[in-house]
C-alpha cells in the first residue's frame, strides 16, 4: 500500500495562488520515502512571494507569467489525441483529478451524464451535513441542563420544516458551482452525457436521442461513483420507504421511522431524525449495532448516541420484506433471524429509511470493449488504480477510481485516488496508502477514525509476529472541552511499542472528525510515536487531546534524535 520513492536534489516547481507566488524548493539528498498522498511541493522548501516583496530562490526563478500560465490553460493534447486524460464522472474524484491534471500541463476533459458534483455534493455528504448542523443546534438549544450550566436561557426551540430542506438544497447548488467554475476557470473541458469506453483510448458520449461524439484521450480515467444499495424484498416508493436521496430532501419528519443499517449513514439520520422529534428503530444484520466501528468506540457512542435517545433496535435479524405506507396503512417491517432464517415479529412504522450501504454505478460503461468483468459490480484494479480484465491482465491507459472500484467508498478517498493516477501518467510512481486515509461520522458527538481498529492491528500483530499496545485519553481532562462541557469522549490509539508505528487511532468526541487529521498525517508520512510527541500545541484547544495520546504511549525502540531546528 506504500510506494517507495527516490528524491534527489535538485528539482524546482512554482505554483501561483491568490495574492502569492509559492515557489517550491527540493535540495533533498536521494532518501526513500513513503509517500502516500502528499504531492511532491511538501517535501521541499518554500519562499512566499507577496505584492511589493523580493523572491528568494536557492535553485533559479521562473516568471509569473509562465507560471500563471502553466496552471490556467489546459494544455496542449498529445500527438494523435483530443486530450491528455478523459475522465468519466464529474464527481468529488473526478474533480481532483482533473484539477490536478491541468496543473501537470494536460489538456482535459470530464464528461458527466447528470451534474456536477456527484452523489458527495448532491445526495450525499454536503445536504447531510447540512442537515446535521441543524441537529447539532437543536441539540443544544433542547438539552436545558447543558445550557443551565453554561448559564444560558432559551425559550423552547423549534424549526421550519422547508427552511431546514432548503438550507441542505442551497449548500448543494452552492458547491456544486464552485466545482463546476473551478474547473471552468483553469480550462477544463466539461462533456454532457452518458460516456462509454469504445476501446483503452477512445470514448463515445451523448445524451439520450442525440447522436453520440466520439473523442480519443491518451488515458481514460473512469469515476462514476455509486449508488444506494437496496436489498431485495424491499420497495422503495421514494416517499414512506425511502433512500438516503429521499431523505436529504427532508420531505416529512415522520414520529416513528425505521432504519434499516446502523453504520455512517444510519447512525448520522438517526441523529437528524431524533433531533427533529423523530422516534428511531435500528434494525441491523449483524449482532451488534455500529459493526464497522472499532468495538470500544462503538460502546462508548452506543452508550451517548442511542441509549439516551428515543431510539430502540433489533440486531441480528433482515428486513425480508419492506412494504410502503398505502390507503391508510402503515409501512410493515417483516423480520427474518439472521442466522436461522426463523420469522420475527412484524413492525409497523411510518416510514423506513434503507440504510445498507452503497452499490457501484458501472452498468453501460461499456467493459465489455476492454474485455473488463465487474466484481459484484466494482471494476476490478490493481493498488495503481489500474484497471484490470477478466483474464487478470491490466487494461492499457484505463484506471477507476472512488466508488466504484471499491477499495474505500469515501468522498476523498476518490479524489486522493485520481491524484494518486495523475502523478503515475505524468511519469511517477506513486501508491496510495489507503491505511492513512481518515473517515469521520458526523454525529453529535462525531466519531472518526483512521488506520486498523484494535481486533484488526492485535490480528495483524499474531500473522506477522510483533506485540501490540493500546493508548487513551479522555476527553473530560481537556480544558477547551470542559470549557464547552463537552467533556464525554475518548481517543484510543494502537500502536507497536517496540517501533512507534502508529497502527490506528479512533476519536469520538467533541470535532472528532477535525482532529483525526494529525493521526491520519503521522500515518502517511511514517512518522513514529516518539517524534510527533514533541510536537507542540496550541493551549487551550481540543488538539492536545491528541498530543496527550502521543506521549502516554509506551514505545521500547530508540527514541529518534530531535532535529536541529531551522531558522526561519
Amino acid at each position: 500500500m506504500q510506494a517507495s520513492i527516490s528524491l534527489s536534489a535538485a528539482s524546482h516547481s512554482s505554483i501561483v495562488r491568490s495574492d502569492r507566488t509559492v515557489e517550491f524548493i527540493s535540495n533533498i539528498k536521494p532518501v526513500n520515502l513513503r509517500f502516500c498522498g502528499l504531492r511532491r511541493e511538501a517535501l521541499g522548501s518554500y519562499a512566499l512571494k507577496r505584492p511589493g516583496s523580493r523572491l528568494v530562490s536557492l535553485l533559479g526563478r521562473r516568471s509569473l507569467t509562465e507560471v500563471s500560465a502553466s496552471l490556467s490553460s489546459n494544455g496542449v493534447s498529445s500527438k494523435g489525441f483530443d486530450y491528455d486524460l478523459v475522465i468519466i464522472g464529474a464527481g468529488v474524484g473526478g474533480h481532483g483529478a482533473a484539477l490536478h491534471a491541468v496543473e501537470k500541463g494536460m489538456k482535459t476533459a470530464i464528461i458527466e451524464g447528470d451534474v456536477v458534483g456527484g452523489t458527495c455534493v448532491n445526495r450525499g455528504c454536503v445536504p447531510s451535513k447540512a442537515l446535521l448542523a441543524v441537529s447539532g443546534r437543536m441539540r443544544e438549544f433542547q438539552n436545558e441542563q447543558h445550557l443551565k450550566a453554561l448559564g444560558l436561557q432559551v425559550s423552547s426551540a423549534g424549526y421550519d420544516r422547508q427552511g431546514v430542506a432548503n438550507h441542505a438544497n442551497d449548500l448543494a447548488s452552492k458547491i456544486r458551482n464552485n466545482l463546476t467554475n473551478s474547473m471552468k476557470a483553469i480550462g477544463v473541458d466539461i462533456l454532457t452525457g452518458v460516456g462509454t469506453v469504445l476501446g483503452p483510448q477512445k470514448v463515445k458520449y451523448g445524451k439520450v436521442g442525440f447522436s453520440d461524439n466520439v473523442i480519443t484521450a491518451k488515458n481514460i480515467i473512469i469515476a462514476t461513483g455509486s449508488v444506494p444499495f437496496v436489498p431485495k424484498g424491499i420497495e422503495v416508493d421514494g416517499k414512506t420507504v425511502i433512500t438516503s436521496d429521499h431523505a436529504l430532501k427532508l420531505e416529512s419528519v415522520p414520529d416513528w421511522i425505521a432504519i434499516v443499517g446502523s453504520g455512517y449513514i444510519g447512525l448520522e439520520f438517526s441523529d437528524v431524525y431524533t433531533a427533529l422529534g423523530s422516534e428511531v428503530t435500528f434494525i441491523e444484520a449483524l449482532d451488534q449495532l455500529m459493526p464497522g466501528f472499532d468495538p470500544e468506540i462503538g460502546k462508548l457512542a452506543q452508550r451517548v448516541l442511542i441509549n439516551p435517545r428515543k431510539i430502540d433496535y433489533h440486531t441480528g435479524v433482515f428486513a425480508s420484506k419492506i412494504t410502503p405506507a398505502k390507503d391508510g396503512k402503515p409501512v410493515t417491517i417483516e423480520l427474518i433471524d439472521a442466522k436461522t432464517k426463523e420469522p420475527k415479529p412484524t413492525l409497523e412504522v411510518d416510514a423506513a429509511l434503507i440504510a445498507t450501504g452503497r452499490a457501484p454505478f458501472t452498468k453501460g460503461l461499456g467493459l465489455e470493449n476492454i474485455n473488463v468483468e465487474t466484481q459484484r459490480g466494482f471494476i476490478p484494479v490493481d493498488e495503481r488504480m489500474r484497471v484490470i480484465d477478466k483474464n487478470g491482465n491490466l487494461v492499457p491507459h484505463v484506471y477507476c477510481i472512488g466508488d466504484a472500484n471499491g477499495k474505500m467508498m469515501l468522498a476523498h478517498a476518490a479524489s486522493a485516488q485520481g491524484i494518486s493516477v495523475i502523478e503515475q501518467v505524468s511519469g511517477k510512481d506513486h501508491v496510495l496508502n489507503h491505511l492513512s486515509i481518515p473517515a469521520a461520522c458526523f454525529t453529535h458527538p462525531e466519531i472518526s477514525m483512521v488506520g486498523l481498529t484494535e481486533p484488526q492491528a492485535r490480528e495483524k500483530g499474531e500473522q506477522e509476529g510483533f506485540e501490540v499496545s493500546v493508548a487513551k485519553t479522555s476527553f473530560k481532562a481537556n480544558t477547551k472541552a470542559l470549557a464547552e462541557n463537552e467533556g464525554e469522549g475518548l481517543a484510543k490509539m494502537i500502536y507497536r511499542p517496540d517501533t512507534g508505528e502508529i497502527l490506528g487511532v479512533h476519536i469520538f468526541g467533541l470535532h472528532a472528525a477535525d482532529l483525526i487529521h494529525e493521526a491520519s498525517n503521522a500515518i502517511a508520512l511514517g512518522t513514529c510515536i516518539q517524534d510527533i510527541k514533541f510536537a507542540v500545541h496550541a493551549h487551550p484547544t481540543l488538539s492536545e487531546v491528541l498530543d496527550e495520546l502521543f506521549k502516554s504511549a509506551k514505545v521500547c525502540g530508540v527514541t529518534s534524535p530531535v532535529k536541529e531546528p531551522v531558522a526561519v
